[in-house]
């Protein structure tokens, strides 16, 4: 039976914050639809565009025999992480920074590529992101040609073949307007919403005879009405003309 009733009080307060959050509901949407807005209006105006340039490799094992066999497939696409691991090397990127004459160090060089494997291929994706489309083309083509000569050096590969050469970005990738704008709006539409339950929950006056029964449990006998300042100025005023009559 104590379990109910805890389980009845946690119902009625949820109702009671929906109900509150319901009443609010002009103020919540407005607010959301203004940071929408202001999201929007930051990620079309303000954020720099980032270009992405991608360039695929594919890795082949050295092997005796001119015939390429399951096997060495097999080996291969086990081998992929380890070729992805090499490609964002210290080493390669550094080479990189170095023939490109670029301002920056390793670690933002390293930010700006990802390297993905898709799943039973030795084929390897490099993405460079760039706010030049022109410089993530040159950087990435560039990141090919270093990794590949460090590949075949270090895991002892027959060769590196060219799947595509890096692309010239025409469009950009980021920031994405829809996504900023919807998480602009539901960030602000959710601020607002904690804000509000905030100030409910702090709020511990009395305002009904409700809550008297509710938080005191005690019985109300009978409700005094407060006439407001207006009621009151306007029964002075139609006392004072009667007077005067």
């Amino acid at each position: 039976m104590e379990n109910q009733r805890n389980n009845d009080v946690i119902e009625i307060d949820l109702l009671e914050l929906f109900h509150v959050l319901l009443g609010q509901i002009g103020m919540i949407l407005s607010v959301g639809i203004l940071t929408a807005l202001v999201a929007f209006m930051v990620s079309k105006f303000v954020l720099s565009p980032v270009y992405e340039s991608t360039t695929k490799i594919y890795i082949l094992n050295k092997t005796d025999t001119s015939s390429v066999t399951y096997s060495d497939v097999q080996m291969g696409t086990q081998l992929t992480k380890d070729y992805a691991q090499l490609i964002s090397s210290r080493y390669v990127l550094e080479e990189v920074i170095q023939i490109l004459a670029l301002d920056m160090d390793y670690q933002e060089m390293l930010a700006k590529v990802s390297v993905d494997t898709p799943t039973d291929t030795r084929i390897v994706s490099i993405t460079v992101e760039d706010h030049d489309p022109v410089q993530a083309m040159k950087i990435a083509n560039c990141i090919r040609e270093a990794a590949s000569e460090h590949i075949q050096n270090v895991m002892d590969i027959e060769a590196v073949n060219v799947v595509e050469t890096a692309n010239m970005p025409t469009e950009k990738a980021g920031p994405k307007c829809g996504l900023w704008t919807i998480m602009g709006g539901v960030a602000g539409a959710a601020l607002i919403c904690i804000i509000v339950l905030i100030r409910y929950l702090m709020d511990d006056t009395i305002k009904s005879s409700e809550d008297v029964e509710k938080y005191l449990g005690l019985s109300t006998l009978a409700l005094i009405p407060m006439a407001s300042d207006d009621n009151s100025r306007s029964t002075k005023k139609s006392k004072k003309k009667k007077i005067k009559r």
